[in-house]
């Protein structure tokens, strides 16, 4: 193998899991060590620079960085990551002046942003700053889209999202609310704004059409369900509630069904556990408040005695895994008595105000054409993002796409071709305080996963009460200690090392090896531990200067102890943490960031 290229950003961004997973590639390790030296004002604002909304994905965020953490792979269960991201938010002092603002001369340019949702929101916290007029016209009366209406108050006060988004719209963004864009051709040609940004989501509830769908009025679509609640015009429910999907909106649900006094909530599910979309913290949050989860049923009709229903009928199931795949035999029927049915089984987009002749094409889903880079459609100017762009996804997702059409918007408005993205940038610095001594915690803290509060449930059941009471001061700080420092990189400089063997001898998880050169399937092979996850990489170095021989590391197995460093006698491994900087709408890397050639074979 040639020797692996560390001065490229993604090298080392890969070997840090969750900042990798994340979509908006937020500096996890960082701000988790910035809560460990109690700088939840530093923590908050590093977490913000690209997560936009820390205090809110904080309680509601799906979390794609946790099942990546690497100490699921040691013990199974992955730093909270999202409960310190909370931690920080709500400890935070007054950081209003480290915010981003709004100079007082615009640059002359005007957006026109579709929808109040998590997306517009983010390409306005980054267009602003650079002297654009943000203009954000909204169905509803209040931004947040379908964090607004469609989460329940019991896992997102409002509190929480309105400092979140008034940190936006407070740097003067136009917000008209109760405006409904009917017609984009008539907003593209009004000749009023230099680019628009479609972030209108996935606003359109799937239907069940089943026999006696229309029969009755007891059955209703999810996140309508959710939004009259949150506008307060449903206010009961029936006594039996079934919840049809087993999603995290079916979640939000059926715990708000219990709230609004049911006293039978069942959810009910096509197939088995292992293939539910529901997050596994959001069942058990269910399952604790008494919801049952029904699994191997499939709706066949709405059972409707004069006007009223009063039950489904379901096909019931066997099922079996063969193959790694799920196989399912019929075994009859049944029906399941209730008062009301929630239809939570997905969202649709719906661009009825787009028309089809202003040279914006429409592809499969009848969804628009976007380009996945730079977010613009075949109408130069017209850009998408979030679940507009390519159907739902969550709230992170949104935030990562408002970023890049952000670039890309400004680089239009400045004729700059919006293929021209900003490369990655990437900061190295050692760590290294004494002969064993390190800039970070590296001894391995076998604490276990540390369990949110909840309000108990005898006092739980309420709208306006927030479930999750957050992690206490003890608890953030063991949680802190479960960071294995993943941007603390084992850097190898080759020709330091004389071959002692001193840092295999050392290393607690064989993830060293000194060996002939190969090809990388070949070397997988011969490491001191087999190196079976393909999916993480492996480094190799150039040929050692006294046998030719290299030094490979199984980046899978390191738990960035940094013992390797300390044991070496001539400083070959050093112990440095890595800072991938991303690049942001009128603000590209450093120069000095870039990557540079690394120093190749040692002579």
């Amino acid at each position: 193998m040639e020797r692996t290229n560390t001065s490229n950003p993604d090298y080392y961004h890969r070997v840090v899991d969750c900042q990798w997973a994340c979509p908006a590639h937020t500096n996890v390790p960082e701000y988790i060590r910035l809560i460990g030296q109690e700088r939840y004002d530093d923590a908050y604002i590093l977490n913000r620079e690209s997560n936009v909304f820390p205090g809110i994905l904080g309680r509601v965020c799906d979390r794609p960085c946790e099942p990546a953490c690497r100490r699921t792979r040691v013990e199974g269960k992955p730093v909270a990551i999202c409960r310190l991201k909370r931690f920080a938010s709500d400890h935070k002092g007054d950081i209003a002046d480290r915010l981003p603002k709004a100079p007082k001369e615009k640059n002359g340019k005007k957006i026109a942003l579709v929808g109040a949702g998590p997306a517009s929101l983010t390409v306005a916290n980054d267009l602003m700053p650079l002297g654009y007029q943000c203009t954000i016209f909204e169905a509803g009366p209040r931004a947040g889209g379908l964090m607004r209406i469609n989460i329940p108050s019991f896992r997102l006060p409002e509190e929480v999202l309105d400092t979140a988004i008034d940190a936006i719209v407070s740097m003067g963004v136009e917000m008209r609310y109760n405006t409904r864009i009917d017609s984009l051709k008539g907003l593209v040609e009004s000749g009023e704004y230099d680019a628009v940004f479609v972030g209108s989501g996935a606003p359109k509830g799937k239907e069940l059409e089943l026999p006696g769908r229309h029969d009755c009025e007891q059955i209703f679509i999810g996140i309508e369900w959710l939004a009259n609640i949150h506008f307060e015009h449903v206010n009961t429910v029936g006594s039996r509630v079934l919840i049809i999907g087993v999603g995290n909106t079916a979640m939000d649900c059926c715990r708000s069904a219990k709230r609004l006094g049911a006293a039978d909530v069942k959810v009910v599910a096509r197939k088995t556990r292992k293939y539910f979309k529901a997050s596994p913290w959001e069942l058990e949050d269910a399952e604790e408040e008494g919801v049952e989860i029904l699994e191997n049923l499939s709706p066949v009709r709405y059972v409707v005695e004069n006007g009223k229903l009063t039950g489904m009928e379901f096909e019931r199931f066997n099922s079996q895994e063969i193959d790694g795949k799920l196989v399912q035999e019929p075994a009859g029927t049944e029906i399941i008595p209730c008062d009301s049915v929630i239809l939570a089984i997905g969202q649709d987009n719906a661009f009825p105000w787009i028309e089809r002749d202003i040279g914006l094409e429409f592809g499969k889903w009848d969804m628009p054409v976007v380009d996945k880079t730079t977010f613009m459609s075949t109408r130069p100017g017209v850009f998408f993002g979030g679940d507009a762009a390519w159907g739902p996804e969550n709230i992170i997702w949104a935030v990562a796409h408002g970023h890049e059409a952000a670039i890309s918007i400004h680089q239009y408005c400045q004729g700059l071709s919006v293929q021209d993205r900003p490369p990655h940038g990437q900061t190295m610095s050692s760590t290294k305080m004494g002969l064993h001594e390190w800039a970070y915690s590296n001894d391995y803290n076998p604490v276990k996963r540390q369990k949110m509060k909840h309000v108990d449930l005898k006092e739980r059941f309420k709208m306006s009460i927030e479930v999750e009471e957050g992690f206490t001061h003890e608890q953030a700080m063991a949680e802190v200690e479960r960071c294995l420092n993943c941007d603390v990189q084992t850097h190898f400089t080759d020709n330091l090392c004389i071959e002692c063997d001193a840092c295999i001898d050392i290393c607690p998880t064989d993830c060293l090896t000194i060996t002939e050169n190969g090809d990388e399937a070949d070397l997988r092979t011969r490491l001191t531990a087999p190196a079976l996850e393909t999916h993480q990489p492996i480094f190799v170095s150039s040929a050692l200067k006294q046998t030719k021989r290299v030094m490979v590391k199984d980046e899978d197995l390191c738990l960035h102890c940094g013992l390797c460093a300390e044991r070496c006698p001539t400083f070959a491994w050093d112990m440095r943490k890595s800072v991938v900087v991303l690049p942001y709408a009128g603000r590209p890397v450093p120069a000095s960031t870039l990557p540079v050639v690394e120093a190749q074979a040692a002579k």
